[in-house]
Formats: structure tokens, sequence, C-alpha cells
């Protein structure tokens, strides 16, 4: 049998302050070696279907932990098209299985998965390297992930205000929606009012050049990129990574290559992984420095996370059992 769970039911069963020690242990075994994580293919589909250019692009992403009893491969359609059609652009699922016989367990929706284990990343930023004493967040996109980093910090960290900056309406409804959760937030009508008094900046777009000005920040600041993960796209200047005192990364290898990095002097071996951080081998070392987490993203956060609403879904008897 295997347990099918819809975003309704994956949305009940993740709790942030529960789910981010998951996603730092599953960093740590990354980040020791710990994990198998192959390459990420990707293709184009829809071809032929409505003329000869691709309608979208298909991915999928493996990924085991040692020692664990689940692996899992999160399957991942974007189709920009969607948007005229009323749809979201990208539609995500997690098939789960047993790592002893191969048989599927569970499949899920993922794209909660996704938005949840991404957003952990910037709660556990924040509650290690933002400077001491309560937080006072810039955000710069007002879309889901703007939401989920916010949220996941203030699950982590005491929050002491929350600045809102997306060129669009939509960062009052981000705002709004942030509020429902208890979260002090407000929009802002630029990108200088969100970042100049904040202690952690978290960047969350899709933008192909930067957001806003490195002279902005204020000594002290940690800025957390999750936006970026292609060669073409940019959120923050070079002169961020200038003023920077170290640099951090979920994927060194994978963030050496998207457009924030590209447009530095900086390679790999320049990146610290983030792991270390946990690991108590990296971090801040006074208030005044300015810090870069830069995130990519990896399957191994999927699998973590995929399992971990499987078993507190078997333990609350919650979702649909399906002969497969």
């Amino acid at each position: 049998m295997v347990l099918v769970l819809s975003d309704e039911e994956v949305a009940s069963l993740i709790d942030l302050p529960s789910l981010a020690p998951v996603v730092e242990d599953a960093l740590v075994s990354q980040g020791r070696g710990e994990v198998e994580r192959p390459d990420r293919p990707h293709y184009d589909i829809g071809t032929g279907l409505d003329g000869p250019e691709p309608l979208g692009m298909g991915l999928a992403m493996p990924a085991y932990i040692h020692g664990e009893p689940h692996f899992a491969t999160k399957l991942v359609g974007v189709n920009e098209g969607n948007a005229d059609r009323g749809l979201p652009t990208i539609h995500a699922q997690v098939v789960l299985a047993d790592a002893r016989t191969g048989q599927p367990v569970s499949f899920m929706n993922g794209g909660r998965i996704t938005n949840a284990r991404t957003g952990c990343i910037g709660g556990l930023a924040a509650r290690d390297l933002a400077p001491s004493g309560p937080v006072r967040v810039g955000v710069l996109g007002a879309g889901t992930q703007a939401r989920w980093q916010t949220r996941a910090i203030a699950a982590l960290c005491d929050v002491d205000s929350v600045k809102i900056y997306s060129p669009s309406d939509s960062r009052e409804d981000c705002a709004a929606d942030l509020r429902d959760h208890d979260i002090p937030a407000e929009a802002v009508d630029s990108a200088e009012a969100a970042v100049q008094d904040a202690t952690v900046v978290v960047t969350a777009t899709t933008s192909t050049e930067p957001v806003f000005p490195a002279d902005t920040l204020a000594p002290g600041t940690l800025v957390v990129a999750v936006g970026a993960y292609t060669g073409e796209m940019q959120e923050l200047e070079s002169a961020v990574f200038d003023r920077a005192a170290r640099v951090f990364a979920d994927v060194p290898e994978e963030v050496a290559e998207i457009g924030d990095l590209l447009a530095t002097d900086l390679t790999e071996d320049d990146l610290i992984p983030l792991s270390a951080v946990f690991e108590g081998d990296a971090g801040r070392e006074s208030d005044d420095e300015i810090l870069v987490v830069e995130s990519v993203g990896t399957a191994v956060l999927d699998a973590a996370t995929a399992a971990d609403v499987y078993e507190s879904a078997t333990e609350a008897g919650i979702g649909t059992e399906q002969s497969f």
C-alpha cells in the first residue's frame, strides 16, 4: 500500500520549529558527504504540441541520506504559460520509497515540501548568523518563498519587525498574510526602505538584476539570498560580496555557478558550506560584520522533509492508502 498525501494534508503535518532541526541534520549529513545526490536532470517538455518551441521544463531530483529508512525522488514540472491558465507555474510531487526494498511507501504533493524546507534555510541562517538581539527583517520579493522565509525566521528567532518590498502590489498581500501569522509585517515603497534598518535581509525573487543597492546594508547585516539558481539570475550586487566578511552556501559547487557569484571573482573555494555553521566550525565573529548566505536548494532536504512528513502522517493516521 502507498500512502497518498494531498497538499492540504502535507500542510497540516508541517511544523516549522519541528522541521528546522530535520533540515539542519540533513545539511550536516550533506556536508559530511553522507548522502547520495545525483545530478538533477532537466529537459524540455511540450515541444511539438502547440508549435516547435517547448512549453516547459521537467526535472527529477533524487536523494538518499545514509542510514535513513527511505529515499526520495521529487518530480517537477515548470510551465510559465500556466499563469494564463490560472494554474501554478510549478507542480511537484515526491515519491518516497523503502531503502531496503525499493518499494514505494508514499506519494505526496511536493510544493509545500519545497517551500517549507527552503524556508527553514533562512530560519536556521538567521538563528545562527544574525547579530545578537531581536531581528529586524527586510524582505525583497512578496511571493510564496518570501512568506516561507519570513515565517521560518519568525519560528526560530525573536522578530522585532518585517518590511516587505516588491515592485507590485503583492507586497501588501504578503504583509497582510504574514500578519495573519502574528508576524509584525508592513509593506514599504522601496527596496532601500526594506533594507536600510534591517539586521536580516532576505531576497526571494526571480530577478536577473540586483534588487537592492549594496551601500544600503548596515554593518552587521545578514543577507539570505534564495532566489537565484541559474547563471542568468542575479539578486545581489557584486559590492555586497565585497563588503561581506564570509559567504556561506548550502551547495557551494552549484552556488558558484549562479549569477550572483558569476558577477564576482569568487569561486567555489571561497564559499563556506552552511553545514559548517551547524557543526560549530564557522559563523559570525562580531556583530559588525556583514555575512551572506546563498541557497540554491538540494534534493537532500526534500528527502528529509518528505520522510518527516510521512512519519508524522502514519502516526496521526492522515492520508489515503492506495494499492499500487
